[in-house]
């Protein structure tokens, strides 16, 4: 019969591509886990990893069976919590994925409490500045800044994200400081290469127009668009929620060219299987309370 410590001790074996780390992470001996994934090879009929004196690979068959094992064990940990959550207890893993930089600044701080909170949740976050794929990731809820285009998850608001226009003093100084949108295409952009110059869109009055300047330097990271902006290289369109230091410290400067800049939200975003969730539910509680509403960022500046 096939046991779920086995099951487990191969996926650790595979993702750690030795016996020696999987152990370590598991918290056992080494003949343990070896006893374990032996256990597990008689059980299946089938070498799912191949090991030499040197290195350790995973076999045809060890592939296979490692996403249905991932997939398997996941639904383990996910019946073990809902069944915790119907008594009123946060357990178990949650597994988010979330942009690099807001990450960095905003979403970890707030997640720190909830964990000191909740401390039975397992939290994995990962900071991408990828457009991930909840489903075939295997994340239980993504934050996202900008809108969420797959229909077939649950999408819940956190905040609003206002965009400001902003350059360096040294910049303006250099190049002048541009009035309209017919002045902003004559500048040197630093553009956010996810989602490209046509990302660019101002309000005046009811007309939306499109604004593509002349790119200096493209980047998937609003940070280092801070950063260059900062350098003087050019004008970046960006979140206020980067900008409460820059703008205090004087190191931008915002532009005004008498048309209102498009904004964003920031939402989080779920599979339809996790509607019941206590745990999403919580910590979309949590952050929407955490950022408030203005968020703290914009009421800053």
């Amino acid at each position: 019969m096939l046991k779920l410590e086995s099951a487990v001790a191969f996926l650790a074996v595979a993702e750690a591509g030795s016996i020696s780390e999987a152990a370590r992470r598991l918290a056992l001996s080494k003949s343990v886990v070896s006893e374990r994934l032996t256990e597990l090879e008689r059980a299946l009929g089938a070498k799912l990893v191949h090991r030499t004196t040197r290195r350790l690979s995973i076999t045809e068959d060890g592939s296979l069976f490692y996403e249905r094992a991932k997939r398997m064990v996941r639904d383990v940990d996910d019946a073990a919590s809902e069944i915790a959550e119907r008594r009123g207890a946060l357990v178990g893993p949650l597994r988010i994925s979330a942009p690099v930089s807001f990450g960095s600044l905003h979403l970890g701080p707030a997640l720190y409490g909830f964990l000191a909170k909740n401390t039975k949740i397992e939290l994995t976050l990962d900071l991408d500045d990828r457009f991930v794929s909840i489903e075939a990731d295997g994340y239980d809820a993504v934050v996202r800044h900008g809108p969420v285009e797959d229909k077939r998850v649950i999408v819940k608001r956190l905040a609003g994200s206002k965009r400001l226009l902003v350059a360096s003093p040294d910049y303006l100084k250099r190049f002048g400081k541009p009035k309209s949108l017919l002045d902003l295409e004559q500048h040197k952009a630093i553009i956010y290469s996810n989602r490209g110059a046509a990302d660019w869109r101002f309000r005046i009055s009811r007309q939306v127009s499109t604004v593509r300047p002349n790119t200096v330097m493209r980047v998937n990271n609003g940070l280092l668009m801070r950063d260059a902006a900062i350098a003087g290289l050019g004008v970046a369109l960006l979140p206020t929620f980067f900008l409460q230091s820059a703008l205090k410290e004087r190191k931008l400067t915002v532009i005004d060219i008498g048309a209102e800049t498009e904004g964003a939200t920031i939402y989080i975003a779920y599979p339809e299987h996790r509607r019941a969730s206590a745990k999403i539910r919580a910590l979309t509680e949590w952050l929407q309370k955490a950022f408030g509403d203005p968020p703290y960022w914009d009421t800053a500046i």
